[in-house]
């Protein structure tokens, strides 16, 4: 039966961690977790007889202890493109996230576990890779432009389109990111328009496009 919750199955290794996001979705009505795996090989099997719409997965875990998350995120584009992911990690690697978004944007995103003690930006990144947008910690968005080669483009920004920038990797909406700066909406509409002329983007009224075509750039020209 179709509950119209978010299904979510989570895949951590770590019992203290796992517990800790299990306990966050527990706060929203609006999810329902339908599985939980320790390692690659439980995690897919779980993914193939769920069928979640969201995976949230460690970067890290068994057999290897490398880069398992971003594999199966890699896989289950083709296998299950219907399943979006949510890669957590303690680390702000650039690599990670260049192989997360290999592909495309579209329901992935890569969060550090520390953001799990803010509920709401957990719960949101849920919501938002459900719905096939796309979430990047503010910290990997600042290691991939750091690591950009064409440097010169990113320090035309200003700090304060950093700061819009930082905010709609995080998924939020031109409203949220106003009252997050203390902006109108109008300022933070003309803020993106600027940053995506400094890119060399084109600008989209979709805010998920905008948010994919920014990451998508930033991971081609990480690789």
């Amino acid at each position: 039966m179709n509950t119209g919750r978010v299904k979510v199955v989570v895949a951590e290794d770590s019992i203290l961690i796992r517990e800790s996001v299990l306990r966050v979705l527990a706060t929203d009505s609006g999810i329902e977790v339908v599985g939980a795996g320790t390692d690659f090989a439980s995690t897919l099997e779980v993914v193939r007889s769920a069928r979640p719409d969201v995976l949230i997965t460690d970067v890290r875990m068994p057999p290897t202890g490398t880069d398992e998350g971003v594999r199966l995120a890699k896989l289950l584009r083709e296998t299950h493109p219907g399943t979006g992911v949510l890669v957590l990690s303690h680390y702000a690697e650039p690599a990670y996230a260049a192989g997360l978004l290999d592909g495309g944007s579209v329901g992935r995103g890569y969060l550090l576990k520390e953001r799990i003690a803010h509920f709401d930006q957990l719960l949101n990144a849920v919501h938002v890779i459900a719905g096939g947008g796309s979430i990047l910690d503010p910290m990997i968005m600042e290691a991939l432009l750091a690591q950009r080669p064409q440097r010169e483009l990113v320090d035309r920004l200003t700090t304060r389109e950093h700061q819009v920038l930082g905010e709609i990797a995080l998924g939020g909406s031109n409203r949220v990111v106003a009252e997050r700066l203390a902006l109108s909406q109008r300022a933070v509409e003309k803020h993106i328009n600027s940053i995506f002329a400094k890119l060399g983007l084109t600008a989209d009224p979709a805010l998920d496009q905008r948010v994919a075509a920014v990451l998508v750039f930033l991971s081609a020209n990480d690789r």
